[in-house]
């Protein structure tokens, strides 16, 4: 099984977060300036063998679309048509950068707030990770009753 990464997609910066090998665990694992994604992501493509990205959605609360919606629906078409080897999948990322924030110390130094974008990266990753095992279960569950 390969990896999976997840991106935590804005204007200025990029989360990054990858599964372990069985798509199990997610870490974080780094927040780089949005302009360095291309060389970042195909470093890391690489070296983590990674063929599936998730890129985390920003729907609105009420599951609408909002202008950083179709800014990241934009983003995510680019990055697959650089990244053609790998499936790039758009997914629910509400509340994931609320989480990663209640993680951090009251006082943020900026190194602090760089993580957090690694952090919400994973946290939409472990979401991502969470439904295909529910997915796997209830597929198991159902060739049970055959």
């Amino acid at each position: 099984m390969s990896k999976i990464m997840a991106l935590d997609l804005g204007d200025a910066w990029i989360g990054i977060a990858v599964t372990d090998i069985t798509g199990t665990f997610a870490r974080p694992v780094t927040t780089v300036a949005t302009k360095d994604i291309n060389s970042v992501l195909a470093k890391l493509v690489s070296d983590e063998k990674i063929k599936t990205v998730i890129v985390g959605y920003p729907r609105t609360m009420k599951g609408g679309e909002s202008d950083q919606t179709r800014k990241i629906i934009a983003q995510k078409e680019r990055l697959a048509q650089t990244f053609p080897e790998q499936e790039f999948i758009l997914w629910d990322e509400r509340l994931s950068s609320q989480r990663a924030q209640a993680l951090a110390p009251k006082k943020k130094s900026p190194e602090e707030k760089l993580k957090e974008h690694a952090r919400a990266a994973a946290f939409i990753l472990d979401s991502y990770t969470t439904f295909l095992r529910a997915r796997k279960d209830q597929e198991a569950k159902e060739v049970d009753k055959l």
